[in-house]
C-alpha cells in the first residue's frame, strides 16, 4: 500500500508537532522512523494510522485518508509502547477480538507465540507484567499481518534475549509476507541491520529519508588536521564537524576510497550516530 505525505502539519495549541512534512513510502519494506522524544513520531503514527488528523495537510494511503476509514484502518496495525489494550480483557479475548478486526490475521502464528513468550490464554491484561504486556503487543502486531504494520518502542520491558527472538520472528514473517513495516525505536544498535530505509524527524521535520544501505556505505566520518579535512569536504554534502587543536573530524556522504586515497583517517558512521548528529540542537 502507498503512504503519500503531504505538506503535513500538527498543533497541539503553541506546540507544533509536525511540521509541513512530505515524502512517500512506495513500497513493503523494514523502514527505521528515527528521532528523539519529543521529535513528533508518535503523532505521525497516530495520524498514519487514523487514530487523530493532521491540522493541514494530509496523509493518504492508496489515496484515501485513513481517519475513519475502515477499509484502510483494517489494514494498518498500530503497537505502542503501552495501553493498547483494555486492562479486564483476557489475552485470548484480546487475541480473539483482534482476529475479527483484521482479515489477514495468522492463528496459527498468534498461538505459536503465545507459548514462545510463555502467555497464560486466561490471564487478564492487568495482571501481566511489563513485558509481558509488550510480548501481547508484539503477538498482536506479528499476527496480524496488516499490510502496515507500525510498532512503537513495543518491547517495553523485554529483556535482551525476548527482544532478540522478536528481531529474528519480524524477520522471518517480513521475508515470507512482504508489508510495510514502520519501526520506531530507541534502541537503534539493536535492530538498525533490519531498516531497509530510514527516516529521521527532528522538531517535528524531516531532516533525512535515505536507504539504509546508501546511509551505511556513504557515510563515513573523515579525520585529520584542519586543512586536510577542509580541502577533502568543500565539494561534500556535510554532515558536521568538530575540531580540537588542530585536527578535524567532518561527518559526510562521501565515497570512503576517496577519503582514503587522500590520506585521511575513514570509519562508517552506525546509524545511531548519524541520528545524533542529525538532530542535535546546534544546527540541526
Amino acid at each position: 500500500m502507498r503512504i503519500d505525505v503531504k505538506n503535513l502539519t500538527k498543533r497541539y495549541k503553541d506546540k507544533l508537532a509536525l511540521d509541513n512534512i512530505s515524502f512517500s513510502l512506495d513500497e513493503p519494506k523494514i523502514y527505521g522512523l528515527l528521532g528523539r522524544n519529543g521529535a513528533g513520531k508518535t503523532t505521525f503514527m497516530e495520524i498514519l494510522s487514523g487514530h487523530i488528523i493532521g491540522s493541514s495537510g494530509e496523509i493518504t494511503i492508496d489515496d484515501e485518508n485513513p481517519f475513519d476509514n475502515g477499509r484502510i484502518t483494517e489494514s494498518i496495525c498500530l503497537i505502542k509502547e503501552g495501553n493498547n489494550f483494555k486492562k479486564d480483557l483476557k489475552v485470548k479475548n484480546v487475541l480473539r477480538i483482534y482476529s475479527i478486526f483484521y482479515p489477514n490475521w495468522d492463528n496459527a502464528l498468534a498461538d505459536e507465540l503465545v507459548k514462545e513468550y510463555n502467555l497464560s490464554p486466561n490471564a487478564k491484561v492487568k495482571t501481566l507484567s511489563k513485558g509481558m504486556e509488550s510480548a501481547l503487543g508484539i503477538i498482536v502486531g506479528l499476527a496480524s499481518k496488516a499490510p502496515i504494520t507500525i510498532f512503537d518502542e513495543p518491547y517495553i520491558g523485554l529483556d535482551a534475549a525476548a527482544r532478540k527472538k522478536f528481531y529474528e520472528i519480524l524477520l522471518e514473517e517480513y521475508e515470507l509476507e512482504k508489508r510495510t513495516i514502520i519501526f520506531s525505536t530507541h534502541l537503534i544498535d539493536e535492530v538498525s541491520l533490519l531498516f531497509e530505509e530510514v527516516l529521521i524527524i527532528q522538531d517535528g521535520k524531516l531532516v533525512l529519508k535515505e536507504e539504509a544501505e546508501v546511509l551505511r556505505n556513504k557515510t563515513c566520518s573523515v579525520s585529520g588536521t584542519v586543512q586536510e579535512v577542509e580541502d577533502f569536504i568543500k565539494d561534500k554534502d556535510i554532515i558536521g564537524k568538530k575540531q580540537l587543536a588542530g585536527m578535524m573530524t567532518a561527518y559526510v556522504y562521501g565515497d570512503m576510497e576517496q577519503a582514503k586515497s587522500a590520506g585521511l583517517n575513514v570509519e562508517g558512521v552506525p546509524i545511531q550516530e548519524l541520528m545524533i548528529y542529525l538532530t542535535e540542537n546546534k544546527g540541526a
